[in-house]
């Protein structure tokens, strides 16, 4: 076993431990039903104790502190439907409710607010915004999406857009004939091999992620680059066979290994192919693979 496949099992272990690593997102309980159309008080009046003292967490949960978390917090309920559109979000009342300072609450909606979740305006203050100005691409949102009421359709349009980038991004890189990336990609094959062999599945999927991010890097197109976090997000939140790549097997494998031979042979057809195989692994397959629309 390669020392770089050794370094990342054992990191992958150490995380696995309960050390949260960077960007790690706690999953916290959805309502299966948004509560969108709910009058009266906000929704955290209701919600179950332990989800509201947020200064009280164990301090890796999340690795960002009271800040990332409260984030975290706000984010999932305002997702989930919790905290609907043109809700008011009153700071007072925020610190109150989840026992931090007026500087967190307030850092918290700036960030919420980049997310285009909330709005401040002077005179109206801060209420959530529609779905219809959520910045749908951030990997925050599509995370609290995928574990939250709206979970078929989030998977869904997250299977149909990797659809849409990684055959042309494989087709692509066939084209850069970067030997170390390349080697790179060879060599997350191989960790993979060897974590699926040990039923390593956490270092299967951060190979896995490193590779597709590697790929879409190696097209040499900016604009497809900025997008690789929707693909890493999209790895992520895989919990069951919707998006590809989610579960160790000698199929998805053999499908990695050719997007590598194919790109050695600047071979963009074999590539694009190998990958449009890897996308399709599963028999459920056909839930997700884009059809075309009748009009």
């Amino acid at each position: 076993m390669s020392t770089l496949a050794q370094t990342m099992m054992t990191a992958a272990r150490s995380a696995d431990s309960g050390l949260a690593g960077p960007g790690e997102l706690d999953r916290y309980p959805y309502a299966e039903a948004p509560g969108a159309g709910r009058v009266g008080p906000p929704a955290w009046e209701s919600a179950e104790p332990e989800l509201g003292r947020v200064g009280r967490r164990a301090a890796g949960s999340r690795g960002r502190g009271l800040h990332g978390q409260l984030v975290q917090q706000l984010g999932q309920m305002i997702v989930s439907g919790d905290l609907g559109a043109d809700r008011p979000l009153v700071p007072e009342e925020i610190g109150q409710r989840f026992e931090v300072s007026r500087t967190v609450v307030r850092e918290s909606l700036r960030v919420l607010e980049a997310k285009g979740l909330v709005s401040a305006r002077p005179n109206v203050g801060t209420r959530v915004r529609p779905v219809s100005d959520w910045n749908l691409l951030d990997p925050d949102i599509i995370e609290w999406r995928a574990f939250g009421p709206q979970r078929d359709d989030q998977r869904r349009e997250l299977s149909e857009l990797r659809w849409t980038i990684e055959p042309l991004a494989a087709r692509l890189a066939a084209g850069h004939g970067r030997d170390d990336v390349q080697q790179r990609l060879g060599d997350m094959v191989e960790i993979m091999g060897h974590s699926m062999a040990q039923g390593d599945s956490l270092t299967f999927s951060r190979a896995d992620a490193e590779f597709h991010a590697l790929l879409i890097q190696l097209a040499g197109n900016r604009m497809l680059e900025h997008l690789s976090g929707i693909v890493s997000a999209a790895l992520q939140v895989s919990g069951n066979p919707v998006t590809g790549c989610d579960r160790p097997n000698d199929a998805s494998l053999g499908h990695h290994a050719r997007i590598v031979d194919a790109l050695a042979a600047a071979d963009g057809a074999a590539a694009e192919a190998a990958m449009r195989q890897l996308l399709t692994v599963h028999p459920e397959v056909e839930r997700v693979v884009p059809a075309p629309r009748e009009h």
